[in-house]
């Protein structure tokens, strides 16, 4: 079979003879390796990606990103690809005896706001995302080494040793500061580590997914048919391809994935005839799991994305919440290995990211269970927090209920720049660095010299000498009229809210937590 478009160019990363000590051994390069790897690249931290297969895994699989990993994208540089790549979701078709007899909206349409920019779901096929997040890798000089498989490991106070074995046969070790299993729902990390799965059991079954080309449809529709027997088959266009993503809940336990096999599945649970089904690109099997690690810290081991959570596909949350794993463990892996904060800021992965992806699981498993198509805003994950985690102050008195609060994300805001030229506060938030917002006449003078520049970023709305202006009421509107210092973590959520009073020793106390003797260091 076609590996849909995988390019033979995605396998040539890395030669088979890599470094043999990095600071940061991330095990996989499905989309939470690959977004880990992009952040740990712009932070000048030396990691490498070993992936099993000698390719990025085809299939369109997970093929829906949700506004707030459209948000994570466009701070890694590459949402503008992703944007031009994909497209929404069409409403859904049901056919009956050859003809459409309803159409609908499945998926929630919401008008973008000042503070939410993306607020419909993206669609684009899973091959296609891991070649743009793979390609910006690149481009931020990040690397893959393909045909590598883990297959052992030992670790110490002071390292991880990984044993991998190369497509040729042949071993290597590689020596880590840390090691991040992003190696999927059944990682060999996480059971070499002896760690537990458990979760809600899921009613047993098995589907057939396929993309294929195929003629006699529309392009602009989900097409649905329900089988009289029981059962169902499903075709979404996929954008800017010539192929439908094909779901076929399968009558056997065991089906036939060959294309002759699926080819007569598809034409038996849908109108149309077998020579309709041109091409079958790639096709496999998926039976519905849900469950979550007991542990996602052990030692200098992480465990991230479906290594650390697996999740029925309803809701389209698995991918997405896989991504914010590794948009949280980056930053703090950063902070440990560049700036001196203490290793135990890396503890706070689990702490914030597991309550989570419990969340997210009772979420996907429920809209499993009920067979509702119908999806609305509360999966768009933009209202995810940690405002209970050990790195969040909130130190504003009688803070309204409805009020943004610390741990919160940090909406976006158009305004403009002090000369009036038009600019947004997520163009101020993007990079890896923290920021310090301050509404109004906030005095933070002491925040310069080794604080300012790359490391940490100062941005005076109004006052005195603002940097930017809230001519439309925009930040007003999201983060309250002020005076007030807000600091802002690099994932974008809000770490210390504060009032004007003492908001330099507030900010720069808050500081302490992330940066240590190393915070003139630049990042490269």
């Amino acid at each position: 079979m076609e590996l849909n478009n995988v390019k033979d160019g995605a396998r040539a990363d890395v030669t088979s003879t890599p470094d043999t000590a990095v600071d940061v051994l991330i095990a996989g390069a499905g989309p939470t390796g690959l977004a880990l790897g992009i952040d740990l690249a712009r932070r000048g931290v030396r990691a490498l990606i070993v992936e099993r297969q000698d390719h990025l895994s085809p299939g369109a699989r997970g093929n829906g990103l949700q506004p707030r990993t459209q948000e994570v994208y466009e701070d890694l540089g590459v949402l503008e690809a992703v944007q031009a790549a994909g497209g929404l979701f069409p409403d859904y078709a049901v056919w009956e005896d050859g003809r459409i007899v309803s159409t609908g909206q499945m998926i929630e349409r919401v008008d973008p706001t000042p503070s939410t920019p993306y607020s419909n779901g993206l669609r684009i096929p899973q091959w296609r995302n891991l070649e743009l997040l793979h390609e910006r890798l690149r481009e931020l000089g990040g690397s893959v080494l393909f045909g590598a498989e883990l297959t052992s490991f030992d670790q110490d106070l002071d390292a991880v040793r990984a044993h991998l074995t190369l497509g040729d046969g042949s071993t290597r070790t590689i020596e880590a500061r840390y090691l991040v299993a992003a190696d999927g729902g059944r990682s060999t990390v996480r059971k070499g580590l002896g760690v537990g799965m458990s979760g809600p059991e899921l009613p047993e079954g098995v589907m057939v997914l396929a993309d294929v080309r195929v003629d006699g449809l529309d392009r602009d529709h989900w097409h649905r048919w329900i089988h009289p027997s029981g059962g169902f088959a499903a075709m979404l266009p996929l954008p800017h391809t010539d192929l439908f993503q094909c779901m076929v809940a399968a009558p056997a336990q065991e089906p036939d994935t060959a294309p002759e096999a699926v080819r007569a599945l598809l034409a038996a649970h849908t109108h149309l005839a077998p020579e309709q089904i041109r091409k079958v690109v790639w096709s496999s099997l998926y039976r519905p799991r849900a469950g979550m690690a007991d542990r996602y810290r052990i030692g200098r081991i992480f465990l991230a994305g479906d290594a650390a959570h697996v999740h029925s596909p309803a809701g389209g949350q698995g991918l997405n919440t896989s991504v914010q794993d590794a948009y949280n463990l980056g930053w703090k892996l950063g902070q440990v290995l560049h700036h001196g904060a203490p290793d135990t800021l890396l503890d706070t992965y689990e702490t914030e990211r597991r309550p989570i992806a419990t969340r997210i699981l009772d979420t996907s498993t429920r809209l499993h269970r009920s067979g509702t198509l119908r999806r609305g805003r509360d999966l768009h994950q933009l209202d995810i927090g940690y405002p209970d985690s050990l790195l969040t102050q909130e130190l504003r008195p009688d803070v309204p209920e409805d009020a943004l609060h610390a741990g919160d994300r940090a909406p976006d805001a158009p305004c403009t720049t002090a000369d009036g030229t038009p600019t947004r506060l997520f163009e101020a938030l993007r990079g890896p660095q923290f920021t310090v917002l301050a509404l109004g006449d906030v005095e933070l003078s002491s925040l310069e010299g080794e604080l300012a520049g790359k490391l940490v970023h100062t941005y005076r709305v109004g006052g005195p000498t603002p940097d930017l202006l809230d001519t439309d009421g925009h930040v007003r509107d999201a983060y309250g009229s002020g005076p007030a210092v807000f600091l802002i973590r690099p994932d974008g959520y809000l770490a210390v809210a504060a009032p004007a009073e003492k908001a330099t020793e507030r900010i720069t106390d808050a500081l302490d937590a992330y940066i240590g003797a190393g915070a003139a260091q630049p990042v490269r």
